[in-house]
């Protein structure tokens, strides 16, 4: 049994396909079974992740846990009273700096370091950028262009599906266990790159905008706290954070190269028309 947090969600829910496909039986952690669209063949657990002592009938009998990073450290004392062996953690290429002053790593550096002092085998999954970011563009490409901000931050942006298939055979096999796996797609991509390939896949005329940081700031401290809007331009403004590093870890692990930019837009055409 393997129970699977953020099952609804673009990695999570891959990563319980994957699962259940490979023959293994899956919880899908929700807060609401009744409600929770949850994938076929996974059963639907409850719990919450900010309440860990909610999630003890949902990893009884579990052998192993994929998790998000950024919630409380008690939930690993919970796995292990449950008798789970294993956790495979999303976290991401920010915790590889080291920087607790950076609110987006910091949360990342924390959970790992209490994943490692729990005394659960563990592996780390480092995500870089996801493609499906691209989606934020979605209300401005009916007017043809795009602007968004960092014209010049390459990035080897990932498909969600390619993390979750190396979270997938992390949470089944023992052989992945200690490993920390930066994963990325095989390009780095700059904004306008992404938009250029958009617009070639599409057969539409897309072009690319630079958003000035203020304006960019003032858009983005609308959708989320500012400590995390200060994370992002130290991040690609201050040039502290590398997303453009080609790692093949994809590959490495689960036998295939990761999908491009162009293939990830052919495959989710529809959603650009």
């Amino acid at each position: 049994m393997i129970v699977v947090a953020g099952a609804t969600g673009n990695v999570g829910r891959e990563v319980a396909r994957l699962l259940i496909d490979a023959g293994a039986q899956v919880r899908a952690l929700t807060r609401d079974p009744a409600t929770a669209t949850v994938p076929a063949g996974a059963e639907a657990a409850a719990g919450d992740l900010t309440d860990p002592s909610s999630l003890a009938p949902a990893l009884a009998g579990a052998e192993a846990l994929f998790l998000l990073s950024g919630y409380a450290p008690e939930i690993f004392a919970e796995a292990g009273k449950a008798g789970v062996r294993r956790v495979v953690l999303m976290s991401g290429g920010s915790a590889e700096t080291g920087d607790r002053t950076n609110a987006v790593a910091r949360y990342m550096i924390d959970t790992e370091d209490a994943l490692r002092a729990s005394g659960l085998a563990w592996t780390m999954i480092r995500p870089r950028m996801f493609m499906t970011n691209a989606f934020q563009w979605l209300p401005q490409l009916e007017a043809g262009v795009v602007r968004a901000p960092w014209p010049d931050v390459p990035s080897a942006v990932i498909d969600p599906a390619d993390i979750a298939a190396v979270a997938a055979k992390a949470l089944l096999s023992e052989e992945h266990e200690g490993r920390e796996y930066p994963v990325t797609g095989s390009e780095a991509l700059r904004p306008g790159d992404r938009v250029r390939i958009l617009g070639e896949v599409l057969g539409r005329g897309i072009r690319y905008e630079a958003q000035p940081d203020d304006e960019a700031r003032a858009e983005m401290l609308t959708q989320m706290p500012e400590e995390f809007v200060e994370a992002f331009f130290s991040f690609y403004s201050d040039g502290k954070l590398d997303e453009a590093t080609v790692f093949w870890t994809v590959e490495e692990v689960t036998g295939r190269p990761p999908r491009t930019f162009a293939d990830w837009v052919r495959a989710n055409a529809e959603r650009f028309r």
